[in-house]
């Protein structure tokens, strides 16, 4: 009996998310979730990938140890993903997607800058999410009969990519609810097999559980230190933090009503517990031949599971890559650019599409996927810094973001807070200074004179956090003074 009535308020929750998702409005709270679960299939999704295993193996292909690669692993998202919870919880508390929050701190039309390179980069991730499978499709498609493996098979590949794109834009068309619909629905059987494939790989190959590195090769003293710093920067903290601008443009479908540790950790997990064990099942397979290329490392692997195989492989990108692809959608609306966020996800599939087709034609896989990792938290760490201090200390007793959502001529919220983009530039010069990557335009000085040290998302972080702190905290002080008798009255009303 209670089953009609549950239905239909679902129905009109799901009417209601459409409606605010196509105008990009604050997510009320009839429109939304009280499942938390959906936000751990989301992230567990996310990178239940292809791109997680060779994660894994970039670390034994750029000379360090299993036991420093998974050290590194380890350790660096729970330090990253440590600060992804936060912006979870924040995308919980005000409704708003994460660069519709950058205009509180970059002011109105400011907030246009990360916005467009948000944008920028989630076309950047479909595409090399979808290239990095493309290698093993073929592979795996040769184990079957199909295609001649030693070939180029440009055509294959660039179909096989078509689609895929399709498969993601068809999904990202629908929004949310066919997002979380698809990865609670998928991700059970996509993990059956990767349990499949984690027993035989370690029960059945010859894993080198002892690996030090490359023989004649193996790094010591101040040269291991250095490769692990790097490497972190890229697979360990990097990657939670990559995952900062993305958090709020889900969390905002979560009620309010969910406990915040429930969140928090449920968010977390679906994060954490895919990438550290893909990242061990890449670097421990890597130790075979030393190569974080897919085909060697999986084909050659599991040739006997070829077609679930395929199944998890071309799943991989398709659950990641609709997370980038409405991304995309919610950013470029952020640009106030009048585009419906449906239209936008035909508009970043081909966008992306021509992008893969580009990668095909890359000769260095692994120094082009380091080097792409370093930029993105090059980025992230300078505005995650900056976004930091303004919710977390400036406004963290805010209860009322509805300015966020006015008119670009509204004066309510100004137009370009200086501040921000001072911080955020003075973020992004540190960030280079302190990194260290694989091709000369990507060491900074800092870096080179420590020996190849890369803290690159420390020196980010924490410059970008404290300029910002420290030019922003008159006009926050003053402005929480005005405020502070409207709360005192708002949270009397609610109290009666």
């Amino acid at each position: 009996m209670s089953l009609e009535p549950q239905s239909l308020e679902n129905q009109r929750s799901e009417s209601a998310t459409h409606s605010v998702e196509d105008v990009l409005q604050p997510i009320p709270e009839s429109a939304r979730t009280t499942k938390v679960s959906g936000q751990f299939w989301i992230w567990a999704g996310a990178n239940v990938a292809p791109i997680n295993w060779i994660l894994g193996a970039l670390g034994i292909q750029l000379g360090l140890g299993l036991a420093d690669t998974m050290t590194v692993l380890v350790i660096g998202n729970v330090i990253g993903m440590l600060g992804f919870g936060f912006f979870v919880l924040l995308g919980q508390k005000t409704g708003a997607t994460g660069m519709i929050l950058a205009r509180g701190a970059f002011g109105r039309r400011g907030a246009y800058l990360p916005a467009a390179i948000q944008a920028i980069v989630a076309v950047g991730w479909s595409a090399v999410n979808t290239w990095v499978i493309l290698d093993l499709v073929m592979a795996l498609f040769g184990q079957l009969g199909w295609v001649d493996p030693n070939q180029q098979n440009l055509v294959w590949r660039v179909i096989v990519a078509a689609i895929i794109m399709s498969v993601q834009v068809a999904i990202c068309y629908r929004g949310y609810g066919a997002i979380a619909k698809f990865e609670r629905i998928t991700m059970p059987p996509t993990l059956l097999v990767l349990v499949a494939m984690s027993v035989i790989a370690w029960t059945q190959l010859h894993i080198d559980w002892g690996y030090q590195g490359q023989p004649g090769h193996i790094l010591t003293g101040d040269a291991r230190f250095a490769a692990m710093s790097g490497i972190m920067t890229v697979i360990g903290i990097g990657w939670g933090i990559g995952w900062f601008t993305y958090a709020p443009d889900y969390s905002r479908f979560v009620s309010k009503s969910i406990p915040k540790s429930k969140l928090y950790l449920t968010s977390v997990l679906g994060q954490f517990l895919p990438v550290v064990w893909l990242g061990l099942l890449g670097a421990s397979l890597a130790t075979m031949n030393g190569t974080a290329d897919p085909g060697e490392l999986v084909v050659k692997s599991f040739g006997v599971l070829a077609v679930p195989v395929i199944l998890l492989v071309i799943h991989g990108p398709v659950a990641t890559n609709i997370i980038n692809l409405y991304t995309f959608g919610v950013a470029t609306q952020a640009l106030d650019i009048r585009i419906s966020r449906k239209k936008l996800s035909i508009l970043v599939g081909c966008l992306s599409m021509a992008a893969v087709v580009l990668f095909l034609f890359a000769q260095d896989f692994a120094t082009l996927l380091d080097n792409w990792l370093g930029t993105i938290v090059a980025w992230v760490a300078t505005w995650g810094g900056i976004m930091a201090v303004h919710y977390f200390i400036f406004e963290r007793r805010h209860t009322d973001y509805s300015y966020l959502f006015v008119s670009p001529r509204d004066t309510r919220l100004k137009a370009v807070n200086a501040s921000a983009l001072i911080a955020f530039g003075a973020g992004l010069v540190m960030t280079w200074m302190f990194m260290y990557g694989t091709l000369p335009i990507f060491q900074g000085p800092i870096a080179t004179a420590m020996g190849g040290v890369d803290l690159s998302w420390l020196a980010g972080t924490v410059t970008s956090a404290g300029v910002y702190f420290a030019l922003g905290y008159a006009r926050f002080r003053s402005r929480i003074a005005h405020d502070a008798p409207l709360m005192a009255a708002s949270t009397l009303q609610e109290a009666s």
